[in-house]
């Protein structure tokens, strides 16, 4: 158990770091912001099948999570545990995204559903998951410092913001340059693929994993699955934040799909998207350069809470705008202060629980830790996609149609406002349990004595 500070090219390791979040975020936003908006408006798919869909794919992608966390437990190589991976995925996953926007359009209904059930499978089930999980597990391998980790989470989410940012600036605008056709969003996915490799690339070569488990000769032992899970679910802390993340992720995929619909169908003009989500993410990069000093003054936890509220207010001045322009800036940039806030402190506190299972169980499992926790926010979102487009269906939304009916209208905002308010607040009731902030640095005393002990 190593506990020492990113000391060498600090800045860069840590901009390094968040690169792969960047490299992430270029597909993940892309089927969160657009993916169905493809699909109904380009693709001619229909958006409760594609509901269906992503739902089914989420269990089968909550498998592969589990399994490629044991694969990274039991991964040895002279790069360490998770940066092998970054290094072999970065080009399936750019292919893999292409392979989502080309779904071919003279197809038959059935053949294109067909089409969509392989790729989204492909993308989400077996590509995104061998990048991601070895990428969300590398926080915790590279130090053990909680600041530390506070300040790589503030890189994660701004390379993460500024991917996000990346994808809901540029992809309408390339697919207007390409022709605006299904095959226009093809070659979009081409040049932003492209922008993802070179984003693990600089993930694998500007870090390093320093952190070994509590033993005396600080190597890893393979622990069994079974035991593994069992070691989970004695883990408070890993529970409570795999049900927050399963409910993040739930409103991410709901708000963030309803986005573009709210842009064209409520605001009257989809390039609207640009300019809210433009806004909401500049704001929440600025914001995460100030979250540090918060963070080491009141503690993740605390910060955490009042991006909560933060984003809750930001969602009731958008309600309540009338769709006055100005007041959706202002929630623009209250949504931005309460995302900086959540951003910098969630993963750190995902890494935080890896220290207080070992400490509880005596097993660190970084990958396990955190496939498990993917499994819980996958199936959040697979969920949360199913849930738009039904709540879309219930509605009456129709893709084609110039104007869309009043019910249509009430069920996006359902979507992009309602839901949210209510994740938000559950998160906050989960947050009036989390302690883990006050007992974390008599936890790594205790694991640095079983160290020294060799128990």
């Amino acid at each position: 158990m190593v506990k020492e500070k990113l000391t060498f090219r600090k800045i860069l390791e840590r901009f390094s770091y968040g690169c792969g979040d960047f490299g992430c975020n270029i597909i993940y936003t892309a089927m969160s912001v657009y993916l169905m908006f493809y699909y109904t408006d380009y693709a001619g798919v229909s958006s409760t099948a594609v509901g269906v869909i992503m739902l089914i794919s989420r269990v089968f992608d909550g498998v592969s999570d589990i399994i490629m966390g044991v694969i990274v437990d039991r991964t040895k190589s002279r790069f360490g545990k998770a940066r092998p991976w970054l290094l072999r995925m970065c080009i399936p996953f750019a292919v893999s995204g292409v392979l989502l926007f080309s779904v071919p359009t003279g197809w038959s209904s059935a053949a294109k559903l067909g089409y969509v059930f392989v790729t989204y499978n492909l993308v989400s089930t077996v590509v995104y998951t061998a990048i991601n999980v070895p990428y969300s597990a590398l926080n915790a391998l590279m130090t053990q410092d909680p600041y530390e980790r506070s300040v790589l989470s503030i890189f994660r989410n701004l390379l993460a913001t500024a991917g996000t940012l990346t994808i809901n600036t540029f992809t309408l605008p390339l697919v207007e340059l390409f022709g605006n056709t299904a095959s226009a969003w093809t070659k979009a996915f081409v040049v932003l693929g492209a922008v993802s490799v070179v984003a693990f690339l600089i993930n694998f070569f500007g870090t390093q994993e320093r952190v070994r488990p509590a033993t005396k000769d600080g190597k890893a032992e393979d622990v069994p699955f079974a035991k593994g899970v069992k070691a989970l679910f004695q883990n408070k802390y890993w529970i409570m934040m795999t049900g927050m993340l399963a409910l993040f992720f739930l409103m991410y995929s709901v708000n963030g799909g309803a986005t573009v619909y709210y842009a064209k169908d409520i605001l009257g003009d989809k390039d609207l998207v640009t300019t809210i989500n433009g806004i909401f993410n500049v704001v929440q990069i600025v914001g995460m350069f100030f979250i540090a000093m918060l963070v080491k003054r009141f503690g993740k936890r605390n910060v955490f809470a009042l991006g909560l509220v933060f984003d809750i207010v930001g969602m009731l001045v958008l309600n309540y705008s009338g769709g006055a322009m100005n007041l959706i800036v202002v929630s623009s940039v209250i949504r931005g202060i309460g995302n900086a806030c959540g951003g910098a402190t969630m993963w750190a506190m995902v890494s935080d629980t890896i220290d207080y299972g070992e400490w509880k169980t005596g097993y660190r499992t970084e990958g396990l830790v955190n496939s498990a926790c993917s499994f819980g926010y996958k199936i959040g979102n697979g969920i949360g996609s199913a849930l738009l487009g039904l709540i879309l269906e219930i509605g009456g939304y129709v893709g084609e149609a110039a104007v869309q009916t009043a019910e249509a209208l009430f069920s996006i905002e359902v979507c992009f406002v309602w839901i949210p308010i209510v994740v938000y607040v559950c998160g906050l009731i989960i947050m009036k349990f989390w302690h883990l902030d006050k007992e974390f640095s008599g936890i790594l005393a205790d694991l640095e004595k079983r160290k020294t002990e060799g128990n």
